[in-house]
């Protein structure tokens, strides 16, 4: 039960506080005759069903690495079972484009969903006045004081996140009857004949309706990608709750909108209609059911980082630690400050929520859309028929779902490709560039420089104590290593290669010593699942490892080109990997090479 409980304040928040908007933009678009609404009710519940249930709380979490997922995973996962390197870079930069649109689509989420929340005061009798610009003002303010109160730690306030929502999906759900027993013929609903209908009716404004539906699902990515922070039983236990209060609400709302055709704020108008008493206390639940959403979006904004840069597909930033006990509460203060610019831009480039919701859905249908293709991929290859034959099927759907949200494009939809392309570039950058780099460095190769390191090992003046050198393959020395040995003739009594490498699995550290290259020279290996957080001294210590100097690459570039110069720029104001994995600073000697690109 507790995990169940935990489940709903942690991966249900975004999903959760869609009822707040998604019938409503819907019906801007659509006249809401009783066929309309009907056939809208219809498509709700069975893309929940599909897209959420199916997709993701079946196939997609049956798919997982020691209980983790995500798009990461399921590159890791498929990778392994394609041969043809050119499949394998296909699938890599499909992830890369994964991360990105989940990055872009955590931007527009806390901007709609506070919004949205904040705009259902106008029905607070002496607010029916209240302007356009206090309302996102508000909305800037709530969301700034949250991504604030980001470095202090948010275990405590987590606490609280899932009984909140279970009282707000409580909440959802007896308004929901209340409203169904206003006019029961909603629940024809179920049959997706309705839907079905609908859409061959309409023609093109159905097809149209179809990128403002997605809206439900919004979040139904979380069920996957959360599952290393809880296991999958409580999540799939969990949604059968959830989708039960979706369901009967999003009804409640169709059958309020049948009796009251009018309603432009759809879900705060049939609390208000039916409850005015409460009206106020679940305009101010709704408002922290917003913030619980935003809050795991931005936790699991810097999950979604921080595996980025173990895989080092972006550079290393600078990680802080808001737990004592548990070292994955993690703050990336550069991410949080872009969040909040880009969230208070969108807001005041917007300023109401049925505009913004012209920008959102492309990004999520993308990430649906990319799931769907390696999920597919995965059973294929592993000959499981049946299941690759329903994942197509299902890629269809979320298929047909972004199509019809490139209608948005031109009419805000640009902000989720903007926004997702601001990681993009970054990865494409930084990946190619690490690369072009490596071919640019002067290495050594490892039979070349053991003869050299034994002569000099034995003429040289040898400093008492340990020093270490990082480096990535011992088989290939960096000149960094040449230049302070042979160069500069700093030679210690025990010298140390010392590298880290990331593991496939999620989880997991181990360090161990290769064997012996030279006399007075060893190599220690740090291999960490890409989930791991972790110290790089502590392990060191375990090992009997007490260095008095560490030293390490460090590269001035010079470039003409100009994607090279912005990798330049990346590499001289990002941390160091030294830095990201916390080796004592005062031992720190950093080696420039000079180097032309």
């Amino acid at each position: 039960m507790k995990g169940m409980i935990k489940a709903l304040g942690l991966v249900f928040g975004d999903i959760g506080t869609s009822p707040i908007y998604t019938v409503t933009v819907v019906f801007l678009l659509l006249k809401p005759t009783p066929e309309n609404i009907l056939g809208v009710m219809s498509l709700i519940i069975w893309t929940l069903v599909v897209l959420v249930f199916i997709q993701y709380n079946w196939l997609a979490m049956g798919l997982s690495i020691r209980g983790e997922g995500g798009t990461i995973v399921l590159k890791e996962i498929l990778t392994p079972l394609i041969s043809n390197e050119k499949k394998k870079a296909v699938i890599t930069i499909l992830s890369f484009v994964g991360i990105s649109l989940l990055i872009g689509d955590g931007i527009i989420t806390p901007a709609i969903s506070i919004l949205s929340a904040v705009e259902g005061s106008v029905l607070i009798p002496g607010f029916q006045d209240i302007s356009g610009n206090t309302i996102v003002f508000a909305a800037v303010l709530i969301a700034a004081a949250l991504f604030l109160i980001q470095s202090k730690g948010t275990e405590k306030v987590a606490r609280a996140f899932g009984p909140v929502m279970v009282a707000w999906f409580v909440a959802l759900a007896s308004f929901g009857i209340a409203a169904i027993f206003q006019a029961p013929e909603i629940l024809k609903a179920f049959n997706p004949y309705y839907g079905i209908n609908f859409l061959l009716e309409n023609g093109w404004k159905g097809y149209i309706a179809l990128s403002e539906i997605i809206l439900c699902a919004t979040g139904g990515e979380a069920l996957y990608a959360d599952m290393g922070h809880l296991g999958a039983k409580p999540i799939r236990e969990a949604w059968m709750s959830v989708f039960a209060a979706l369901v009967l609400n999003y009804l409640g709302q169709g059958a309020f909108l049948m009796k009251h055709p009018d309603s432009q704020n759809i879900l705060f108008e049939m609390v208000f209609d039916y409850a005015e008493i409460l009206y106020v206390p679940f305009l101010l639940l709704s408002i922290i059911a917003t913030v619980i959403a935003s809050q795991a979006m931005i936790s699991g904004m810097f999950s979604i980082i921080y595996q980025a840069i173990t895989i080092r597909i972006i550079p290393p930033l600078k990680v802080g630690y808001t737990s004592v006990e548990r070292k994955s509460q993690i703050y990336i203060a550069s991410v949080n400050w872009f969040l909040l610019a880009s969230v208070v831009i969108i807001m005041l480039e917007f300023g109401e929520s049925h505009r913004l919701a012209a920008a959102y859905g492309l990004a999520v249908t993308g990430t649906m859309t990319i799931t769907g293709i390696m999920m597919t991929s995965i059973f294929y290859f592993k000959k499981k028929s049946w299941l690759a034959f329903l994942s197509l099927l299902i890629t269809g759907v979320d298929a047909l779902y972004l199509s019809a949200n490139f209608y948005k494009i031109p009419h805000g939809g640009y902000w989720s490709i903007i926004l997702a392309m601001i990681p993009l570039a970054l990865i494409f950058i930084y990946t190619r560039g690490q690369r072009r780099l490596y071919l640019a460095m002067n290495f050594m190769s490892f039979q070349e420089f053991i003869p050299k390191f034994k002569e000099a090992y034995a003429t040289s003046f040898r400093i008492k104590g340990t020093a270490l050198f990082l480096i990535r393959d011992v088989r290939t020395i960096p000149s960094y290593i040449t230049q302070t040995m042979f160069s500069h003739g700093i030679m210690y009594e025990d010298n140390v290669f010392v590298s880290i490498a990331g593991r496939n699995n999620p989880f997991g550290i181990t360090g161990f010593y290769r064997d012996d290259m030279a006399f007075g020279l060893r190599s220690y290996e740090i291999q960490a699942g890409y989930m791991e957080v972790m110290t790089a001294e502590a392990i060191l210590r375990e090992a009997g490892i007490d260095e008095r100097a560490v030293y390490y690459g460090m590269e001035d570039i010079s470039a003409t080109n100009i994607f090279w110069k912005i990798f330049a720029l990346i590499k001289r104001v990002s941390p160091t990997f030294i830095k990201f994995y916390e080796f004592p600073p005062e031992k720190l000697h950093g080696v420039i090479t000079k180097v032309t690109m």
